[in-house]
């Protein structure tokens, strides 16, 4: 082994134990506002008790923010995996396609290739809200689409999958992205060029967006959007890397800015929509990648703890990729029983907090006792397979925990950065 490569696995190992917690507490809250939407298309939070003592217009946005939720976990997926690159490679420019594809496929296949075949399963069987029974859809075709990572796409042409398929269609953005991305990175080489690339794709966010008007399903599931996003993230990594250290009133000033943005677009989207239109999306991501960009300097300072009563939320960001795959299975659950009971939407705010606690638990059960051994396994094998002088993806624990590089932004932990900033 190399003196970098030594230093690089010694930076690993002394990181693997603590983590992002406010990163992991803004995934938390992400996944909470996807299964809350999900719920609510089905069991309102408008027209019962609440609106009796909550603003309509405020239990609307309660409603539909699932949307805005998984492009803050693509803001966070870049910053995470570029962050995490950076650390184990010193720069983007030696990345090892080679380990970064293994890495991902050991974090995302096991659990994803799990759910397709339990949604499969159902298909056949028959289960109400998981038939593919729209014309010019078919079981095969949305397997393809999922393992061909062009699910997106064939709704667009094809019309909404069932829920449980549906939310598969983020994966097929984001490991789009990843598939280019360590070439684009090697091809490119020069960080300042590279900069530039990933600065004009973030800030593309309401061009693209904006030229597929017409087609709704289309202009939410885009690639180039969702690419947008991440790269906003990634480019928060590199400034990350390249400002280890900052000072203290900027890194306030930066999370302020990000706090601001990010609860205007949440809280007050329908405000500022007739002003920026397509513009209040790209508003979301930049204030994600401020604050999460402040975030990470505030971890390297060790500073603020993160707020008391929140543990819950933060422990719900760290499970968001297997909750996020799977929380349709219990929203479909308890609308079936939520009908079977004839409830009406009166109370029906009372059927949300078991959901997200059944998710929550669903997702727990699935990392501890699937995805994060298989992610251990599978990481340790291919280790032994690549026994060189670079740290392969189980050498410095971070499997374990089904963190490390191999996350993205609603998959695993999200492990601080090398308190001196990752080398050069």
């Amino acid at each position: 082994m190399t003196a970098q490569s030594e230093r690089v696995a010694a930076a690993l190992a002394a990181k693997d134990s603590r983590r992002l917690d406010g990163v992991d507490l803004l995934r938390g809250l992400s996944i909470l506002l996807v299964v809350v939407h999900h719920l609510a298309l089905r069991i309102p939070l408008r027209d019962g008790w609440l609106e009796t003592v909550l603003p309509r217009r405020f239990l609307g946005t309660l409603m539909y923010n699932g949307y805005e939720g998984v492009f803050v976990f693509f803001v966070i997926s870049g910053f995470l995996i570029a962050g995490n690159a950076i650390a184990r490679w010193g720069s983007l420019a030696r990345i090892d396609p080679g380990t970064f594809y293994a890495l991902r496929a050991a974090r995302i296949l096991p659990s994803l290739v799990l759910v397709v075949a339990v949604l499969s399963v159902l298909h056949l069987a028959g289960v109400p809200f998981h038939v593919i029974d729209r014309e010019g859809q078919s079981l095969g075709r949305a397997i393809l689409a999922v393992a061909g990572l062009h699910l997106n796409w064939y709704e667009g042409r094809t019309g909404y999958l069932p829920g449980g398929w549906d939310v598969l269609w983020s994966l097929s953005i984001e490991e789009a992205f990843y598939l280019a991305f360590p070439v684009v990175c090697l091809l490119l080489r020069r960080q300042a060029l590279l900069v530039a690339v990933l600065a004009v794709l973030a800030l593309s966010l309401p061009w693209t967006r904006a030229a597929l008007v017409g087609n709704e399903i289309w202009q939410e599931k885009a690639y180039l959007p969702g690419m947008a996003a991440i790269a906003a993230g990634v480019l928060a990594a590199l400034a990350a890397a390249r400002w280890p250290r900052v000072p203290r009133a900027l890194m306030i000033a930066l999370a302020l800015l990000g706090s601001v943005g990010l609860a205007a677009t949440l809280l007050f989207g329908y405000l500022l929509w007739p002003l920026l239109r397509d513009g209040t999306v790209l508003v979301l991501t930049l204030s994600t990648a401020s604050l999460v960009l402040a975030l990470s300097w505030e971890a390297r300072t060790g500073g603020a703890r993160p707020p008391r009563g929140l543990g819950w939320l933060r422990a719900m960001g760290r499970r968001s990729y297997e909750i996020y795959l799977t929380h349709m299975f219990v929203v479909f659950g308890v609308v079936a029983v939520f009908q079977a009971t004839g409830a009406g939407t009166y109370w029906g705010f009372l059927w949300h907090l078991p959901t997200l606690l059944l998710a929550w638990a669903l997702g727990e059960l699935l990392a501890c006792a699937w995805s994060d051994p298989l992610n251990t396994l599978l990481r340790a094998r291919w280790r032994a397979r690549n026994a060189t002088g670079v740290p392969g993806p189980a050498a410095t624990g971070e499997a374990a925990a089904g963190s490390g590089p191999s996350s993205n932004g609603i998959i695993a932990a999200s492990p601080v950065p090398e308190p001196a900033g990752p080398r050069a």
